[in-house]
């Protein structure tokens, strides 16, 4: 006799029982097939076709249309970072950033709001169209991988509105591609303008205020440097000396014609002082310090000294003005040259701004190409939706799963038992003999070795079905044989009265899968434990419907 059966995982599937399940309920699946794809047709033939059109265009670097902008902001950084005339780096980041900016409303809306126009005068709904919902379902916009080709779909049910709005979404992309350089153009003119305007003002106003601090102490440049005023030192130092002292002009006698050209120079202060010190050295050579000569020298020396630092060396000239000392003098040249600085920056920042005004005119004259289009917009000849072949395969994929779905759950709904493990669990009786529909010959055989074997000597044996086995009858008379074939009283009791089964020697239990219920069969387990007569064993048709 065979063991009682170890109990199934509840987590285990048997692929065995699985199959079996979907074998014994094939008209589930058959009718899912068939409502998926009459599903699937419905849909097709009430489905508007969808038509799309497509086109292609290079994405140019910003570069690429910017290279007069690009020296502009080389030339003037502080002018590129305050108008943002200078271009982005390029990359596959920055391309990625352009596809995004080309989906975004920035671009598109007004291509959106002609497709809601347009679709509201034909007298389609157009309450629950947005712009996110219109860029995701009808539009497509994608990078070549490795390159700057952009290829842009469109998608709509109305075939005469494709081609406009790929037309209009091509000049909106091409306006777009020069909009930064207009925009960074307009902002530099802006920003030049204004700054021409102001330097314009400061400028004029520095050299002013230099002309007229220069006229004011009576300094003059010639070259971009300070300048003698070109006063004749020899008149000067005829007029009152400070102190109140006379200084009688320089007349020396008997000088050469290298002293009296010295002393007459005109222009150059310093050259004069040296000019009187050499006389002076070679008078005193020749005569004593008390000489007229000697004495007039040095009082044309002193004078010509202070002279010089009251002109800081000749670079003033106060006509009419009490003379400055040297620290007045110098001051007054250092402030002058300071006021020089200053309108000379000036003039040179104008300067400055003025041909970059002028390098933004031109460039804002300069024609540029957009971005080009590789491909023009054009409309398939067939719609791309919907496609009959595909919606009838997938509608009928979809009922196949759905049709087995509800198979299994049909054939575990109908409570009926036909896993031999789990009719073996819920009859945990001994497994005397196993029966193959399909070999009926053997059956015989088989039978009486059961009869000589665990049913030996009994006379009256109660076979009790468990369900309704459809071979019940037969095994019932080949039974009765074989125990016949040792006791010609012996007899076989058919019977699923549990009481008139218990007045008998043994009582056999005959089950086979799928013939009994769950249920009734745990019901037949609880009346066999109520009887207390002890049951022989299982006789099981193995493969019964």
């Amino acid at each position: 006799m065979d063991a009682r059966p170890t109990p199934v995982a509840d987590d285990e599937i048997d692929l065995r029982q699985l199959g079996g399940a979907l074998l014994r309920r094939w008209p589930w699946i058959v009718g899912g097939g068939a409502l998926g794809i009459l599903a699937a047709a419905g849909v097709t033939a009430i489905s508007k076709p969808v038509w799309e059109g497509e086109f292609q265009i290079l994405l140019a670097q910003k570069e690429s249309y910017g290279g007069g902008l690009s020296s502009l902001a080389a030339a003037n950084p502080m002018l590129a970072q305050l108008a943002g005339l200078g271009g982005a780096a390029g990359g596959g980041s920055e391309l990625e950033t352009e596809v995004k900016i080309l989906e975004s409303p920035l671009v598109l809306r007004p291509v959106f709001d002609l497709v809601k126009t347009s679709k509201a005068q034909a007298g389609e709904p157009t309450g629950k169209l947005t712009f996110p919902k219109w860029v995701k379902d009808n539009l497509k916009v994608k990078l070549e991988k490795g390159t700057s080709v952009l290829n842009i779909s469109y998608q709509d049910t109305e075939r005469p509105l494709v081609l406009p709005v790929l037309q209009r979404i091509s000049l909106a992309y091409q306006d777009y591609s020069g909009r930064d350089r207009r925009k960074s153009i307009q902002n530099g003119l802006t920003y030049a303008r204004e700054q021409v305007s102001r330097y314009r003002q400061q400028a004029a106003a520095s050299s002013r205020a230099r002309d007229t601090y220069a006229v004011r102490y009576g300094i003059s440049s010639q070259g971009g440097s300070i300048a003698s005023t070109g006063i004749d030192v020899s008149k000067l130092l005829s007029s009152t000396a400070k102190g109140g002292n006379q200084v009688p002009a320089v007349n020396i006698s008997g000088g050469g014609s290298n002293a009296s050209s010295s002393l007459n120079a005109q222009g150059d202060p310093l050259g004069q002082l040296a000019a009187i010190n050499q006389e002076l050295i070679r008078r005193q050579q020749q005569f004593t310090n008390r000489d007229p000569s000697i004495k007039a020298l040095q009082r044309e020396r002193d004078a010509m000294r202070r002279y010089i630092e009251s002109t800081a060396g000749g670079n003033l000239a106060l006509p009419g003005q009490q003379p400055l000392s040297k620290d007045q003098a110098q001051e007054v040249l250092v402030r002058y040259q300071e006021l020089e600085r200053i309108a000379k920056r000036d003039n040179a920042t104008l300067d400055s701004l003025e041909n970059t005004l002028l390098s933004l005119q031109l460039e804002q004259a300069r024609a540029t190409q957009p971005w080009e289009l590789i491909s023009t917009p054009s409309v398939l000849e067939r719609p791309v939706s919907p496609k009959p072949a595909r919606n009838l395969a997938l509608g009928l994929l979809a009922g196949l799963v759905l049709g087995s779905g509800g198979a299994l759950v049909a054939d575990r709904r109908s409570g009926q038992v036909f896993a031999l493990d789990e009719l073996r669990q819920l009859l945990p009786y001994p497994l005397l003999a196993t029966l193959e529909p399909a070999e009926p010959q053997a059956w015989p055989a088989t039978l009486a070795l059961l009869a000589q074997g665990p049913l030996a000597g009994a006379v009256q044996v109660a076979l009790v079905p468990a369900g309704a086995p459809a071979e019940a009858s037969d095994v019932t008379q080949l039974l009765q044989s074989a125990l016949q074939a040792a006791d010609h009283a012996a007899q076989v009791l058919l019977t699923s009265d549990l009481a008139a089964a218990a007045r008998c020697n043994a009582q056999l239990l005959l089950a086979a899968p799928g013939a009994a219920s769950r249920h009734a069969l745990a019901q037949l387990q609880q009346n066999l434990q109520l009887q207390g007569r002890p049951v022989a064993g299982l006789l099981l048709i193995s493969n019964a419907a």
